[in-house]
């Protein structure tokens, strides 16, 4: 991804504010390096929509409705459902956001929110057949970026999945039986790293995102699986600090979802 998310010129004061920060330890909203920033989580927020939720991730905000519809089956896949994601970043969220055609950013947004998902087998696509080789029911994710203080890898993933898992397939409304809900079967989480200086540190804030000179996101499901990875931006990780990086998704990843599913819902491990 480009730096259209954080470009604007970061005064060299909070630049080295943050450095000075980081090499004792902590961050400048307060927080530890492995430290997300609050998750606040409202499903059900659109009531026309076969699924929804709202995300709060600090100041972040990402709404995400989901929209289930019978369809054709691709050739190659004739048993299995279709799943489409999509990411509109609202101008009013951030002035770096303009109206028109999906931007760079975005398309990178949504492919990774849906590498994640998809590579996870978050939905079991099998169950989603009406009539094998003829008709499917085919789910699309559109994500709306309300509000953007950093970080929206992790807050439109966790989005998506709370919203997927709070859909129901409207089988009744097209005829097709009963309603029922969504079959999700993993739970994948994304976690985002940004490297500022020699420190890596998870979920950045816009401030740590405006002066990183690498990311990394990491998407794991509750069998501690990785699922997905996407670098971002120009500077390097090395070997150790990727798989440091990947034990703190881990780790992070279990917290996060006991969040999205709620402590009796228990998908870990």
């Amino acid at each position: 991804m480009s730096s259209k998310f954080t470009e604007g010129v970061v005064a060299e004061s909070k630049r080295s504010y943050i450095h000075k920060l980081a090499s004792e330890g902590t961050r400048i909203d307060g927080r530890d390096f492995d430290e997300v920033r609050t998750i606040k989580i409202k499903t059900g927020f659109i009531q026309r929509a076969d699924g929804s939720a709202l995300v709060e991730l600090g100041d972040t905000k990402v709404l995400v409705g989901v929209k289930i519809e019978p369809g054709e089956p691709f050739p190659d896949t004739p048993d299995m459902g279709i799943m489409t994601t999509n990411v509109e970043l609202v101008p009013l969220a951030s002035p770096t956001f303009e109206p028109g055609p999906p931007s760079e950013e975005a398309i990178e947004l949504a492919r990774v929110v849906d590498r994640g998902i998809r590579e996870s087998h978050t939905i079991d696509m099998e169950k989603l057949v009406i009539e094998e080789g003829e008709k499917v029911w085919v789910v699309f994710i559109d994500m709306h970026v309300l509000d953007y203080h950093g970080n929206l890898f992790d807050a439109c993933g966790i989005a998506a999945l709370a919203a997927l898992n709070d859909a129901t397939v409207p089988a009744e409304r097209f005829g097709f039986g009963e309603d029922f809900k969504l079959p999700i079967i993993h739970y994948p989480v994304p976690v985002t790293f940004a490297k500022i200086g020699e420190w890596i540190v998870a979920d950045p804030n816009l401030d740590e995102e405006s002066i990183a000179s690498a990311r990394l996101t990491v998407t794991t499901n509750e069998e501690e699986k990785v699922n997905a990875m996407q670098k971002g931006l120009f500077g390097t990780f090395t070997y150790e600090e990727v798989k440091k990086s990947i034990n703190r998704s881990l780790s992070i990843g279990k917290q996060v979802r006991k969040i999205i599913l709620g402590d009796e819902n228990g998908k870990e491990n």
